[in-house]
């Protein structure tokens, strides 16, 4: 399987819409058992987003709300944007 080409959007649509058989070999978990659930080798769970330096052009006032937090003000507007692109699904 050629695993470098890009999915599609219809095919990643077609992959969430996929129905999820539960049975007794893989039972529907609760979200407490989720939230305790840990990865055997948390060293290869260490996946850090590629971070990519752009020229953006925001409103001053945007800004300077971001920068009054103190430091850390780029972390905070990409929490920002990573919060809006996951709430749009």
């Amino acid at each position: 399987m050629n695993t470098s080409k890009k999915l599609s959007p219809e095919r990643i649509q077609e992959i969430k819409n996929f129905p999820i058989a539960y049975g007794e070999d893989s039972p529907k978990l609760k979200a407490n058992q989720i939230a305790r659930m840990k990865p055997a080798h948390p060293e290869y769970w260490k996946v850090e987003p590629v971070k990519v330096s752009l020229s953006l052009k925001v409103d001053a006032d945007v800004l300077a709300w971001f920068k009054s937090g103190g430091k850390g003000y780029q972390t905070r507007i990409n929490k920002a944007l990573r919060d809006v692109m996951m709430r749009s699904g």
